[in-house]
């Protein structure tokens, strides 16, 4: 896999005159979206003005009306957008992967990895899939919802997860199966009671303490295999985890079953989408996908190195 300065360069050297192109796109876009806002506005206003009784289905029809023209508007731009600079992107990260902007991770290695509750509902896009270092990996965004139904009995959806979905596959299998999470008990209650309530978990297998005090802060660990689990977690691992949490602040979630690990990194954002009200410009957006990129492929090459673990099977 190439270096993120590698990448920059590539960046900057290969799509910056393509963006620059998408840059006049994205501004052209901006301004017929506002005009069209703008029209949308005053004639709701107007019919709202001399027809108060309607104003509940004024605001829903805004609502509706709003988000299908300009899911409509934008459209053909985040297209070409993601074919022609996340492709090319995605290549250069590394030959052997491929790109499928309307395609994601399937419902069953979602559900697979028990990260999460089943979801009623699962949509993404933007696919990523092939070889690295002879070890098979997907991922996309995904957004997966819960169905409910409110105090009145409507049906509503709640997010339970939305962010970038990784799964790669090993040649050999983990004995057990062994989950990181993000530590939010320890985190607001503190050691004690946190470190009760992670007990307390009856969804998830034995509570594994780790030796590593800032890990403990940030993430949970629970497995069917101890032993395994302090093997899969080695120092160098739990340090990359602190690392990348420290740096982008958005929660990591791990799983290790069978031959396969499921990472799931909350973004509450598709990740791969063109900005209509910045500028395209600003190379932070790319950035912030390579570097998440590189975690959990760095992940993925640190527990192929890690001899002491596989020794085991």
């Amino acid at each position: 896999m190439k270096s993120i300065s590698f990448l920059t360069d590539f960046y900057y050297k290969n799509l910056f005159p393509t963006l620059e192109i998408l840059e006049k796109e994205r501004k052209q876009l901006r301004f017929r979206i506002i005009l069209f806002f703008i029209f949308l506005s005053i004639v709701s206003i107007f019919i709202a003005t001399i027809s108060q009784e309607f104003i509940n289905f004024v605001v829903f029809a805004y609502i509706a009306i709003a988000g299908i023209v300009y899911k409509f508007l934008i459209k053909d731009y985040t297209s070409d957008f993601k074919q022609k600079i996340i492709k090319p992107l995605v290549e250069a990260i590394d030959p052997n992967l491929t790109y499928s902007e309307s395609l994601h991770v399937e419902e069953e290695l979602f559900n697979n990895a028990d990260l999460f509750s089943t979801p009623n509902k699962l949509t993404g896009n933007d696919l990523v899939r092939g070889k690295i270092e002879d070890i098979d990996i997907e991922f996309s965004d995904i957004h997966a919802q819960k169905k409910h139904r409110n105090s009145k009995g409507h049906k509503n959806h709640t997010t339970i997860f939305k962010g970038l979905f990784i799964v790669s596959e090993f040649n050999k299998n983990f004995k057990g199966k062994t989950v990181v999470l993000p530590d939010t008990a320890q985190s607001t209650f503190g050691n004690i009671i946190g470190n009760w309530l992670q007990s307390k978990n009856m969804r998830r297998d034995e509570l594994v303490k780790m030796d590593n005090v800032e890990f403990e802060k940030e993430f949970v660990v629970y497995s069917d295999d101890q032993i395994e689990a302090r093997y899969i977690l080695s120092h160098s691992l739990m340090q990359k985890l602190l690392e990348y949490k420290e740096k982008s602040k958005h929660p990591i979630h791990i799983s290790f079953i069978g031959s396969k690990i499921h990472m799931a990194i909350e973004y509450n954002k598709d990740l791969f989408e063109p900005t209509i009200f910045s500028s395209l410009l600003d190379y932070k957006v790319a950035k912030e996908y390579v570097e998440t990129l590189h975690l959990a492929i760095g992940i993925v090459q640190e527990l192929k190195l890690n001899e002491k673990l596989w020794s085991k099977s």
